[in-house]
């Protein structure tokens, strides 16, 4: 018998990887799962393989609004929002948000495709060639570009790591298009990416910096303390509460930092702001900035050229940013790191026999804020018709109270300075607003990114000039089937609908809109509820049940055209309206 011959083995192809599933290892390596995008060329194939592998790509109808939802993620989670853009135009779009981002010390990382970098660097005229990385630089913390498939890995870990540590903020990655395509081993592709390790180290303040705040807090005849966004994103909401009532001091919060503790906290001086800023003597600031919300620290609204001169008030600086300290007023008493390690080392030295704030200060700021709020109360127990803010927002009051793990997105000119004051918040990163630029058009990307990551129900308290930069992500609340509440206050207009034509033509004056618009038929031409509200009790009642539902609802809250106020509270910066 002839001896069978023996098999021999097919060789096998080496298993490979490309650019697309590094991107996406590399994210999820790194615990992110959640990518907000526009689709087009060349990212379209990368979003589909994206949600194949399990990542939730939220696809979003204009590239503002995704960046928008990315910042807002990582407000919320600490880790860096991911917002993937097409090239040229659609980079553009997203810069907005990047750089909006950057200013609010929110963590994201823009990532777009680009033309190819030889035809760019020749200006040879490639599909939306653009120079994206340069236009990028000055605008963000950061911006990396990766060439090849074996440096992806490198690339998102730094991008990571900048946009996290130190101060947060927003950071640029440029993929060119074919870089997606480039492939290599699968194993080496595999050990080429990198897990980021502490990627935001703790910062650890210096104890004279420590001891120096201490002493001033000891000392001080009127304290106060201010808490920012930059308290609320660190999460250490255990050592701030500590470190406000153990030391009796009054505090402020600026409007994100609403909920870390209840407004209705016996502490809290944000009905009586007026008085404490004018007549604080010491005052320490946790995660919050000297800038134009805080009048520089300067002037009348700081007691400057009345009781207290320039210099006589003593200024804490709690910041992990060193650069801060004396940005517009000397600041006394910097205390460098991170907002957990410096509040809790302040906590550790005031010590077990902390003398509280004194008793003729906090009982001063007490009466004011009780005159200040028997007068709100006043003010939204009247009924008048049609609506105006109070009466509308006071139902919005009342709907938050009764759910506090409700996130509240706001924005306008009336509708949001109406809204800080009005709103009461209960729970930290609850509320969602324009920071420090005073944008609009943070709305609904704000809202998308607020259900996704955290499964709560959002109510959008919008302007109807504001709403009108980012009604069209509608239909991305109805696709996702989200838990949002969008309440548009609708006066008719900009600040209100009743300006004119001067020239007496048939064009309708500048600030005015179509009157009585249909606001809650755009929410209903996606298959959404729409409800339109002309009452307190209306507005009531659908607010409620879009609540509970968790359905998309937009209720179209009819205002009273003549309420709001040119520019609303910053009138001062509109040099048009001083002189009306």
């Amino acid at each position: 018998m002839e001896q069978a011959e023996s098999a021999t083995p097919t060789p096998q192809a080496p298993a490979t990887t490309d650019g697309w599933h590094l991107v996406i290892d590399a994210l999820k390596l790194n615990d992110i799962d959640t990518i907000f995008a526009l689709p087009g060329i060349p990212i379209t194939d990368f979003l589909r393989i994206s949600q194949a592998e399990g990542m939730k790509v939220i696809s979003f109808r204009h590239e503002q609004h995704a960046g928008n939802a990315a910042a807002a993620a990582g407000f919320l989670t600490q880790k860096p929002g991911i917002c993937f853009t097409v090239s040229a135009p659609g980079f553009l779009n997203g810069l907005t948000a990047l750089a909006n981002a950057t200013t609010n010390c929110f963590p994201m990382i823009l990532v777009s495709g680009s033309s190819e970098r030889e035809i760019v660097d020749l200006q040879q005229g490639d599909y939306e060639e653009m120079d994206q990385l340069a236009i990028a630089k000055p605008l963000c913390k950061a911006a990396f570009r990766v060439l090849h498939a074996e440096d992806i890995g490198v690339g998102i870990a730094r991008a990571i790591r900048a946009a996290v540590s130190g101060r947060p903020g927003g950071v640029y990655l440029d993929l060119p298009a074919k870089l997606f395509a480039q492939t290599m081993d699968a194993a080496a592709g595999k050990k080429s990416l990198i897990k980021v390790v502490d990627p935001a180290p703790k910062q650890i303040p210096a104890q004279d910096a420590v001891q120096r705040a201490v002493n001033l807090l000891k000392h001080a005849k009127k304290p106060l303390i201010i808490l920012g966004k930059g308290a609320a994103y660190a999460q250490a909401d255990a050592d701030i509460r500590a470190l406000v009532e153990i030391s009796g001091i009054p505090y402020l919060p600026m409007s994100m930092a609403k909920g870390l503790l209840p407004d209705n906290h016996s502490q809290s001086a944000s009905a009586a702001r007026s008085q404490v800023l004018a007549e604080a003597d010491v005052v320490m600031l946790v995660g919050a900035r000297l800038n134009w919300l805080l009048s520089h620290g300067k002037g009348k609204t700081w007691g400057a050229g009345s009781q207290k001169e320039p210099g006589q008030k003593k200024f804490i600086q709690v910041d992990i940013s060193p650069t801060e300290a004396d940005s517009n007023v000397a600041i006394d008493a910097p205390v460098v790191g991170d907002i957990g390690s410096c509040v809790a080392a302040i906590v550790a030295a005031m010590g077990p026999d902390w003398a509280k704030a004194p008793s003729d200060w906090t009982s001063a700021i007490a009466d004011k804020r009780e005159k200040n709020q028997a007068k709100m109360a006043e003010t939204l127990a009247k009924n008048p018709v049609p609506m105006n803010f109070h009466s509308a927002l006071n139902v919005i009051r009342n709907q938050v109270k009764a759910r506090p793990d409700a996130i509240v997105v706001n924005e306008g000119a009336n509708t949001l300075d109406f809204a800080r004051s009005i709103v009461d918040m209960y729970e930290p990163r609850k509320r969602l607003d324009v920071g420090t630029w005073g944008i609009m058009g943070i709305g609904m990307g704000f809202a998308v990114a607020a259900a996704v990551v955290t499964g709560k129900p959002v109510i959008a308290i919008e302007g109807d000039s504001a709403f009108g930069f980012s009604g069209m992500e509608c239909e991305t609340i109805c696709r996702y089937n989200l838990p949002v509440c969008v309440v548009v206050f609708n006066n008719n207009g900009i600040y209100k609908g009743t300006d004119v034509n001067p020239t007496g033509g048939k064009d309708a004056a500048p600030t005015v809109f179509v009157k009585d618009a249909r606001y809650e038929m755009l929410m209903q031409a996606f298959g959404g509820h729409g409800v339109r509200a002309t009452t307190p009790a209306e507005l009531e009642a659908a607010l409620t049940e879009a609540v509970k539902s968790g359905r998309p609802t937009l209720i179209n809250a009819i205002i009273d055209e003549t309420a709001g106020t040119e520019s609303g509270r910053i009138t001062s910066l509109n040099p048009n309206a001083k002189k009306k």
